[in-house]
């Protein structure tokens, strides 16, 4: 799997910048076929920070319903895998700055 391909978006939430404030910990949405070391490698290349460990979660997919004018709408929505990187200390990866 090329590096590109496992990190697909990082987290941007209060309780992401909370986590990163008080535990240094970042969180990404990867690619659901990679695995701790191969995200870890893709922090490395990306961002040049050392991630002290690597903690991930498979958010299954839930079914949605809407009522619509025409009709009862059922769908899905997709499974996706997050990853949490802890940082070293001294570390840190700015999302913002090219804005």
């Amino acid at each position: 799997m090329d590096i590109r391909d496992v990190l697909i978006k990082p987290l941007v939430s209060e309780k992401s910048a909370k986590a990163s404030e008080e535990k240094n910990q970042f969180g990404f949405i990867v690619d659901r076929r990679a695995n701790k070391i191969e995200i870890k490698n893709a922090i490395k290349n990306m961002y040049g920070v050392d991630a002290v460990s690597v903690n991930t979660a498979v958010i299954p997919g839930k079914s949605k319903v809407k009522f619509t004018k025409t009709g009862v709408m059922k769908g899905q929505t997709s499974a996706y895998k997050k990853a949490y990187v802890t940082l070293a200390q001294g570390d840190t990866i700015d999302f913002f700055n090219n804005i």
